[in-house]
């Protein structure tokens, strides 16, 4: 019983009490999603709009990075709050201890082997010989710091399991505000050009994964780290149950490879211009949808592992109440300052600038669907059903874009191209709509 009472998750919600549980990761995405964004804009104004270009190019890699270190994350977060739901704090100690060890060993591999690859990576990924040296100063440095962006990945979702969502709140903004302020540095007053960028996102990913592990090492909360047990089933079901998050991160990936190729093909160097400024905005624009699932996953997990039917009910009510209105808040402000981003980035570019806005009047409307299918995930991989959650990301993230983006520019050349997104999801809307009545009996969250 004194395990319960100490457990903020095992608490009453209500609405207020809910959005404010997930506040501190609400502004952690978004906070995150700004300094990212800011981080461009600093590229775009300082170093120039091909150096903005080369980021998306080598942006595949960057995502399958995030993909992993989110895969282990949301998965043993779920496998995690379960764990300690049902009174097996020890057990839960050890899982967590396991998966932090498994996500930094991951991060070495990843860097060994894409520095010895470097230059194949690149040409791989479609870049023009006027892109490949900025892509090379950029993603060298990235790799470098692979370790601390998965890490920093596995403490923001474990720091709310733990109950501590304010501390991975304080940590994002810390990051965030020295990524930009040594973009500044590196970028405007040393004149390091794409390089300053990479080196001020890589020390940014140190500040929660270094203090992250000190906290964690500490014991002062009641998920810590203690001497692990091997055991591969956890991995196992952690990559599993968090299998549509890494599928959403490998669909961005190919998305954003045929997005670059399609606009390359287009419009050049430019459309990749336009295509980075429509992608990192949609990353700023979605993260409050992104940080609210986030925050809510572990309440949702620990309510369905104590069997708490109408506790679960409640606040999976609240939560499709609240995306809808953050759904119509997030179109409205995509439509309308859609043309204030784009002068932004492409201040001084006034064909990127034309191409960027055009792009967002289009663009715009996915944001009032995107919304229910990135919580719909996130619901199902909190009920440990990686299967229908990894459905809704591969359908949304690639199945129905892959299809769109393929035929639709060749009747509606860029217009097809800004179209593929909204349609892609709103059909997964629709299929999440079904799916959510379908399970609601088996899981007693309507």
């Amino acid at each position: 019983m004194l395990e319960v009472q100490r457990n903020p998750l095992a608490k009453e919600f209500h609405t207020l009490s809910l959005i404010k549980f997930a506040f501190p990761s609400m502004v952690m995405m978004v906070f995150m999603g700004l300094y990212t964004i800011i981080d461009t804009i600093f590229v775009a104004r300082f170093v120039d709009t091909n150096a903005l270009s080369s980021i998306n190019i080598v942006c595949p890699v960057i995502n399958i990075i995030v993909g992993l270190g989110t895969m282990l994350a949301t998965g043993g977060s779920a496998i995690v709050a379960k764990k300690m739901g049902s009174g097996n704090i020890e057990e839960a100690r050890s899982n967590f201890t396991l998966i932090i060890i498994t996500g930094g060993i991951t991060g070495l591999v990843i860097t060994i082997i894409g520095l010895l690859f470097l230059d194949k990576i690149i040409w791989g990924l479609g870049a023009s010989e006027i892109l490949f040296p900025y892509c090379k100063d950029y993603l060298a440095i990235q790799l470098i710091f692979v370790i601390g962006n998965i890490m920093q990945v596995l403490y923001q979702n474990l720091f709310v399991t733990a109950g501590k969502p304010t501390l991975g709140l304080i940590l994002s903004i810390l990051a965030g505000l020295a990524n930009i302020a040594f973009d500044y540095i590196f970028i405007v007053l040393l004149h390091m050009g794409i390089k300053g960028a990479a080196l001020g996102t890589g020390i940014g990913y140190m500040i929660p994964t270094v203090i992250g592990t000190i906290f964690f090492l500490t014991g002062r909360s009641e998920l810590h780290f203690c001497k692990p047990q091997m055991d591969a089933s956890v991995l196992l079901k952690s990559c599993s149950n968090g299998a549509s998050e890494m599928v959403s991160q490998l669909s961005t990936a190919v998305t954003t490879f045929l997005f670059n190729a399609t606009m390359m093909k287009l419009l050049g160097e430019d459309g990749v211009a336009a295509i980075t400024v429509i992608i990192y905005s949609q990353f700023l624009l979605t993260t409050l949808y992104i940080g609210f699932s986030m925050g809510v996953a572990p309440i949702i997990s620990y309510n369905y592992g104590s069997e708490n039917v109408k506790q679960l009910k409640k606040v999976v009510r609240i939560c499709f109440c609240f995306i809808f209105v953050i759904s119509v808040f997030v179109f409205l402000l995509s439509f309308f300052a859609g043309e204030s981003i784009a002068k932004i980035f492409a201040e001084n570019n006034k064909n990127v600038f034309e191409i960027t806005k055009n792009g967002f009047s289009i663009f715009s409307f996915g944001f009032l669907f995107s919304g229910c299918n990135i919580f719909a995930s996130a619901l199902f991989t909190a009920l440990s059903n990686g299967k229908v959650s990894a459905t809704i990301s591969f359908l949304r993230t690639f199945g129905f874009i892959l299809i769109f983006l393929l035929v639709l520019p060749r009747f509606l050349e860029v217009t097809g191209v800004w179209l593929a997104i909204p349609i892609a999801e709103l059909l997964t809307f629709m299929l999440t709509i079904y799916l959510i009545f379908r399970y609601r009996k088996g899981y007693n969250y309507l």
